[in-house]
């Protein structure tokens, strides 16, 4: 029957744990350690194909990294199970019939019956010894520990470690074997003092360790919560920028069906006309024989029969007319059937579509030659035309001229608040505030004057800032509403601010320099700039926050019209090579009706398409 002692001798402990095996498996340097023992050191180690063994530090293959299929010591795995399932006796009774051991004392390395542990608790001398139960060695809860008297010399103590041999002996083994073959030894105590202290040290070390991986562990969750914020931003800017341009597209939708809407009333008032003309034609051939049958009821005497005569002659004079050409009104569903839808796709861009096939809806003669100084949209529909002459005309998207304010101002410039107040420059660079009912509102704006700015341009953004450039420095001064001093200054990186126009949803402008397109961000510096040579730009903005460019060959009378996206990327043709009358002075404008209709202005004429 094995007892503790022969438990230690036995090496039925593991290596690791310091405890009996429980499913010992062998490596292949013959090691044997617990199952659960070698699957914590294989979790440590880079390789889990590989096990590393702790006591040789040899390598033993681990089949599909499963510490379970390796070889299990059946002997030691039998004799440990004898152990568990064996009560041990006591081996400090001298009688044949040896007692059940019911504890053990780790010091004297002894299995000790009921009466055998009350004898050794008595005696003073070992009153200091560790004793546990045989249960809780039994179960594992309770290491044995390994016993301190030397194998070869049994009545001597383990007082040395053998730092060559890893091991503890008695002094005489240390003088006679260990020391006469070179190897260093020391005491005992000392060596587990330093074993304790090494434990104790990387016990602080880990603990240490430890603390700073959580504390890289709260890190990495903070970042992780950083992560997702920023993400969680993103998705909300997808979302934004999804509404944004539904919206985008939905006015666009809008515009088009309104253009496809006044399409119809042009054409349904060029037939309706020709209708009204044929019915009156009709009404008066009714009329006039009406009157040349009246003759045919009483006889014609003198004035009758001269009269008579005279309406036989009229109707037959009308009679002799042209008969009403059908290909006028045919004419008419011609120019609609060559009108088409063009849907826009391409790639990564948005701008829905564009109708095709239609020419200028209005050709509109100025109120003054030689007048046109500004023009830009205006609320309610209209378009604002503005003369440095004296005056603003307001145009409806057919081109005909509704209104006229303000006759006595020079106009150099205007636009427009949400509220429908406008801002006006004149050509002092004086800028006034007036009220939709255009009456002039007390307040004053400290521009710069002529001189030391020169003309320019003026624009109002989403959040009502008036954008005013000048020539001269190159620079945009921004007011607000409440007029005063500038609240800042937006240099324009080198370009020439003839125009400028604000985006509707973002802070960014676009400007016409002296022979190009630029668009300048938050900060006045060029994102992009878009040249022809040989050809003028004319931009503007659409309220889709898309760009038209109306290109101009001046000594020819022509222009062409593109639109581009918000980084000057083209989209699409609308107006190509279109003839106008050649104006004197050179300078346009080009805008877009809230209806979708583009208007271009001369000095002397309007153009709507």
């Amino acid at each position: 029957m094995a007892t503790f002692h022969q438990i230690s001798s036995q090496n039925l402990e593991c290596p690791i744990c310091l405890t009996l095996f429980n499913q010992p498996k062998s490596l292949t340097c013959s090691h044997t350690f617990c199952k659960g023992c070698l699957e914590r050191v294989s979790q440590t180690q880079p390789s889990q194909q590989t096990i590393t063994c702790p006591v040789c530090r040899k390598g033993t293959p681990v089949p599909s990294g499963d510490v379970s299929k390796l070889q299990t010591n059946v002997p030691l795995n039998s004799l440990v199970d004898e152990v568990k399932t064996k009560n041990p006796t006591c081996t400090v009774c001298e009688m044949d019939e040896k007692p059940p051991a019911v504890s053990y004392c780790q010091d004297c390395a002894k299995n000790m019956c009921k009466s055998c542990e009350s004898a050794h608790s008595a005696w003073k001398p070992v009153s200091n010894h560790e004793v546990v139960t045989v249960s809780e060695v039994l179960s594992g809860k309770v290491p044995v520990r390994r016993r301190r008297k030397c194998k070869t010399h049994p009545s001597a103590d383990e007082d040395c470690f053998c730092t060559h041999c890893r091991e503890n002996i008695c002094s005489t083994c240390g003088m006679l074997e260990h020391m006469q073959a070179g190897h260093q030894l020391e005491r005992a105590a000392v060596h587990e003092d330093n074993v304790m202290k090494n434990i104790k040290e990387l016990q602080e070390w880990t603990k240490s360790k430890k603390t700073t991986i959580e504390s890289h562990t709260d890190c990495i969750e903070t970042q992780r919560n950083e992560i997702t914020t920023m993400l969680r931003k993103l998705n909300d800017d997808i979302d934004k920028t999804y509404e944004e341009y539904i919206q985008l597209l939905s006015n666009r939708r809008e515009a088009l069906k309104c253009q496809v809407q006044r399409l119809s009333e042009k054409f349904e008032k060029e037939l309706q006309t020709m209708k009204e003309e044929s019915r009156q034609t009709v009404s008066h051939m009714n009329a006039m024989e009406e009157l040349v049958t009246n003759g045919m009821k009483v006889p014609l005497e003198k004035d009758s029969l001269f009269a008579h005569d005279t309406l036989c002659e009229n109707l037959m004079s009308f009679l002799e007319r042209d008969d009403p050409d059908d290909q006028l009104p045919r004419a008419v569903t011609q120019r609609a059937q060559n009108i088409s839808f063009h849907r826009y796709v391409k790639v990564n861009e948005l701008f829905l579509g564009k109708l095709e096939g239609y020419t200028p809806t209005a050709d509109v003669e100025l109120p003054r030659k030689d007048s046109m100084n500004c023009m830009t949209r205006a609320l309610g529909g209209k378009m604002v035309v503005g003369s440095w002459q004296g005056g603003i005309h307001l145009y409806s998207p057919d081109g005909e001229l509704q209104q006229t304010v303000l006759k006595d101002v020079n106009v150099f410039e205007i636009g427009f608040l949400a509220d429908g107040r406008s801002v006006v420059r004149d050509g002092n660079n004086k800028m006034s505030l007036y009220t939709p009912q255009w009456e002039k509102l007390d307040v004053t704006f400290e521009t710069m004057s002529n001189d030391d700015g020169g003309f320019g341009s003026l624009t109002v953004d989403r959040d009502d800032n008036i954008y005013v450039s000048y020539r001269k420095p190159k620079k945009i001064q921004v007011f607000t509403p409440h007029g005063g001093k500038a609240v800042r200054e937006v240099m324009c990186d080198g370009c020439m601010p003839q125009q400028i126009f604000s985006f509707h949803t973002t802070g960014k402008l676009i400007l016409k320099d002296v022979s190009g397109v630029v668009c300048l961000d938050d900060n006045g510096k060029k994102e992009s700039v878009l040249e022809k040579v040989g050809l003028y730009p004319y931009p503007a903005i659409c309220r889709d926050d898309s760009i038209i460019v109306a290109w101009v060959k001046h000594e020819e009378g022509l222009v062409s019209i593109d639109r581009y996206t918000r980084v000057l990327e083209q989209v699409n043709n609308i107006v190509t090579d279109f003839k106008i009358q050649q104006p004197e002075r050179l300078w346009y404008y080009l805008q877009e009706f809230e209806s979708g209709e583009i208007a271009f202005c001369t000095p002397d004429r309007l153009y709507i398409f």
